[in-house]
């Protein structure tokens, strides 16, 4: 957890000062979809496009 602190501490940093609270909050969000996204991908967790297409054909 600490290796997670440490980023979003870095990312926040490199933010210019005149950032808001939602521009941080937003960033940190994308981050966070991001590191998840990339671990289902690692753990096989994962759809194919033609499944994904089938998905959103049946809306």
């Amino acid at each position: 957890m600490e290796a997670l602190k440490k980023e979003a501490i870095n990312v926040i940093s490199k933010m210019p000062d005149t950032a808001e609270i939602d521009d941080i909050m937003y960033r940190l969000y994308v981050i966070d979809k991001v590191r998840k996204g990339r671990e289902a991908v690692r753990q096989g967790d994962t759809v194919s496009a033609e499944e994904l297409q089938k998905e959103i054909e049946s809306w």
